[in-house]
């Protein structure tokens, strides 16, 4: 009665969520045998269930393999036969996990008590969410964050050097959503031809993008959505108390790159630790005409460590550290190939130096109640970016002027909620806060920014009645901002979204719906363009934005189609650049398409294809990529096709993938339409288990040659802009192997 009295309390509560499949709508499901925690967290990613029990009940089980289209309870009973465990319904999409009755010495079924837990939360999503697991990141063995998102049109990552990568959902710059890393935020705002989130993809368990509407537990600044990063830990390399390592080993053929990964973990009576190391060395690489690209060599370490501890009684404590380092020559603007016209004086490369680094604690319970079910983040994120800042020759000279620029960002930042089962769902309610830093500093001048903030949220996961499932939120968060000149202003808002699910045809047709209006507070500048003289005026305006995506989604014995349409609109984007007026200048951004997307699968492999149609407007105008400098990238028209297969009795799994982009022709006037470009890439794997679970892969990059940069690459509008292009044809071959 409590429970029910509380439940009814919170409703009434501001609160935003994830869709949850019920139990009787179907869901095509594609998971092989694997440890059994890890298919309880595929089943959850996939379905939005709640799945409730201690963490060392999995310990030493596998689970069976789960393939075609059926109800998620009854993909949950396919999982479990076999493993000793059973499950319990709590809820429409909810279930607590026990030990299976055992056979007494007499014969007799004795039933061992069930574990009284509840779930931890479902990750938090919207009509549009992207969920990138272990399997998909294994099949698409990652070199970069673009190798991360391949397959996804309405995801662009302009660059081909990971240092300088910049991620684009529907065309929205990412600094424009809300990014985390295992729960940090990010501000990594440092310079605009470095990349924002670099991160190393070997480390990855998820990668999860709400695209446009996202939750208000996403965390502040989801203004075009959120991007959060999973890295692994001991339980995803060990099902139950013991040691081991694993290593991995890859070459590629374009620049002659070795890539060299090596990870020890261990765990024991509720102690956990894992050390995981990345060493990657390489010359240039060259495109897809011959030509070498300067400033593309490999020179980047990485490292995650994780330490947790779980008492008997289910309190969680952990500890991570993980920090990504690449020092090397780079193309003068690290995300540009070259300019014309420029100086003679101005050298092609220079050094740059980035080093991104992040520390997080977190508590969890693992043996929570319906009312009981807290999670508390701490972090702190610190990128920093170092370049030598060039000056004309004096006098006769010839030799330019050097002296070092350094910035520096820098996010303290924390949560503490908890979520509450109330019967037809879930309610999460916390608060969240930010100190975060912009600083720049050289021989010249030095320039510092500031914001905190403090946030409060609730977030409703329901479903009311049979086939609908609803989502619904709001947060209010209080910025205070203080500017190079030490002024400063205080800043509130509210944020509110709203989606849901219909299940028009159980089992076959389900429509979806979402919308939202994010409140960002006023963004940092980026580092190396702050000026200690700007003139604030009357301060800078908050930023704001609202998303609205609509969508079907068709479901028929392995067979998916689905379509979606989208709108965002961001209002008063800070674009400042160094001049002293310009320090509060803003825009107006617009995303709008559509997406299409067609699937088939079975027990050993699948098949689809995806189509993103985008349009993207600054200030009325069509996109580019110098006015959407950290804003906003032009996008067109992109299809992707891919598939797998594997072939049990040889431990063979073989696919591809296709990316079409056809040529962009709205441009503004006086600039260059945007060439189009096909490439296709090609991968087999062969895993070897007698052998210390070997496994060799060998891949295909670009298997026709293409000469092209991705779509979302700086300055292919500009005809004084030679961009930075991707590699050429490259044979990547990989051996890993666990012990």
């Amino acid at each position: 009665m409590t429970s029910t009295a509380l439940g009814a309390t919170l409703t009434a509560l501001p609160a935003a969520a994830q869709q949850m499949a019920p139990a009787d709508a179907a869901a095509t499901f594609s998971l092989p045998a694997q440890p059994l925690r890890s298919a309880l967290d595929a089943f959850s990613r996939q379905t939005g269930w709640q799945i409730g029990y201690p963490g060392t009940l999995t310990d030493g089980r596998t689970s069976r393999p789960v393939g075609g289209s059926m109800p998620p309870a009854r993909a949950l009973e396919t999982l479990l036969a076999g493993t000793g465990v059973t499950y319990r319904l709590t809820g429409p999409a909810t279930a607590t996990l026990a030990p299976a009755p055992v056979a007494s010495s007499g014969g007799d079924t004795m039933a061992l008590g069930p574990v009284s837990v509840s779930a931890a939360a479902p990750a938090p999503g919207g009509p549009a969410q992207i969920v990138i697991g272990k399997e998909e990141l294994d099949r698409k063995n990652p070199s970069d964050i673009r190798d991360v998102f391949a397959g996804e049109p309405g995801i662009r990552v302009g660059s081909s050097v990971p240092m300088s990568q910049k991620v684009y959902v529907n065309g929205v710059e990412e600094t424009n959503l809300s990014v985390s890393i295992d729960g940090s935020r990010q501000n990594n705002k440092v310079f605009h031809h470095n990349g924002t989130t670099l991160i190393d993809p070997v480390f990855l368990k998820t990668a999860r993008v709400d695209a446009g509407v996202a939750p208000a537990d996403a965390g502040p600044g989801a203004l075009a959505g959120s991007i959060a990063y999973e890295t692994k830990d001991a339980r995803d390399f060990l099902s139950g108390d013991g040691i081991g390592a694993f290593v991995k080993s890859s070459f590629g053929t374009n620049g002659s790159v070795f890539t060299n990964s090596a990870a020890g973990f261990g765990r024991h009576k509720g102690l956990e630790g894992l050390g995981y190391f990345t060493y990657g060395k390489g010359a240039r690489f060259e495109s897809g005409d011959g030509r070498k690209v300067e400033g593309t060599k490999t020179d980047l370490r990485s490292g995650l460590g994780k330490v947790a501890y779980e008492t008997d009684a289910g309190h969680r404590f952990q500890v991570s550290y993980e920090r990504v380092y690449d020092d090397a020559p780079r193309p003068f603007r690290a995300n540009v190939g070259s300019i014309s016209g420029r100086p003679a004086w101005e050298p092609r490369v220079r050094d740059y130096t980035l080093d991104r680094q992040n520390l997080v604690f977190t508590y969890t319970d693992s043996l929570p109640t319906d009312l009981w079910n807290p999670k508390l983040v701490v972090a702190y994120g610190r990128t920093d970016v170092e370049t030598p800042i060039y000056t004309r020759p004096v006098g006769s000279s010839t030799v330019p002027g050097s002296y070092p620029g350094q910035g520096a960002t820098s996010s303290l930042n924390g949560k503490l909620e908890n979520v509450f089962n109330v019967g037809m769902g879930t309610i999460t309610a916390g608060s969240d806060f930010y100190v975060d830093r912009a600083h720049y500093e050289d021989q010249t001048m030095t320039a510092l920014e500031k914001a905190r903030n403090v946030g409060v949220y609730g977030q409703a996961r329901l479903s009311p009645v049979e086939r609908v499932r609803l989502s619904f939120g709001m947060r209010a968060d209080r910025q205070w901002f203080e500017g190079t000149t030490g002024q400063d202003w205080t800043n509130s808002g509210v944020s509110h979204n709203v989606s849901g699910e219909v299940d028009i045809l159980p089992e076959y047709l389900t429509a979806k719906a979402g919308w939202s209006r994010s409140w960002g507070g006023v963004q940092l500048a980026e580092n190396f363009v702050m000026n200690p003289a700007w003139r604030y005026g009357a301060g800078p305006q908050p930023v704001t934005a609202r998303n609205l995506t609509a969508g079907l989604v068709g479901r028929y014995q392995g067979f998916t189609a689905e379509g979606r349409v989208f709108r965002t609109d961001l209002d008063d984007v800070r674009a400042p650049r160094f001049a002293a007026g310009s320090g509060t200048l803003t825009r107006d951004v617009r995303s709008k398409g559509y997406e299409l997307g067609v699937g088939y699968a079975w027990d050993t492999g699948f098949v689809r294809a995806k189509y993103a149609d985008i349009d993207v407007t600054i200030d009325g105008l069509p996109a580019d990529s110098d006015t959407g400098t950290y804003i906003a990238t032009p996008m067109g028209r992109v299809y992707t096709l891919g598939g797998g297969h594997t072939i049990p009795k040889w431990d063979l799994t073989f696919g591809a993938d296709v990316e079409i982009v056809l040529d962009y022709n709205k441009v503004q006037a006086g600039q260059r339409p945007l060439k189009g470009y096909e490439t296709v890439n090609l991968f087999v794997e062969h895993k070897i288990p007698q052998y210390s679970n070997l496994t060799l892969r060998a891949d295909v990059r670009n298997l026709f040659d293409e000469t092209y940069a991705d779509r979302a690459t700086y300055g292919q509008e500009f005809g004084t802009v030679t961009p930075l292009y991707q590699p050429g044809r490259t044979f990547l071959l990989t051996a890993s192997a666990s012990f």
